[in-house]
């Protein structure tokens, strides 16, 4: 079973930056789709970003358009969060995913996860 590991999480204050990680336990060319997904505490778990194999097409959510980046190479299971201009709304645990159906956004389709690392912005 692919696992996937995820760092680069931590403290930042207002308007500052993060670079968030994330690789496979083994290199799998299995993995179509590779995302990061955010949960803050009392909420639901959110899609943030995903990158393709194809092409490397990327979708974004609308609430970090413009601010975060994803950027990878999904055939070597590996992918980067760079996250700026941080505000206390992105405080949540950051999860990365694969998925083999190259599907972008829906949480439910994702096949593997990471144990999830913590952001935190400070005002």
């Amino acid at each position: 079973q692919v696992q996937l590991v995820d760092t680069g999480g931590g403290m930042v204050q207002v308007g500052g930056s993060l670079r968030l990680s994330c690789a496979a336990s083994e290199r799998t060319s299995s993995i179509a789709v590779m995302g990061w997904f955010r949960q803050a505490l009392g909420k639901e778990r959110e899609f943030v970003a995903a990158i393709s194999r194809v092409l490397g097409r990327t979708v974004y959510a609308d609430s970090v358009k413009g601010r975060f980046t994803i950027s990878g190479d999904v055939a070597k299971s590996t992918v980067y969060l760079q996250m700026n201009s941080l505000k206390p709304e992105d405080t949540a645990v950051y999860y990365c995913a694969g998925n083999r159906n190259f599907v972008m956004a829906a949480a439910n389709e994702y096949d593997y996860w990471g144990q999830g690392t913590q952001v935190t912005v400070s005002s």
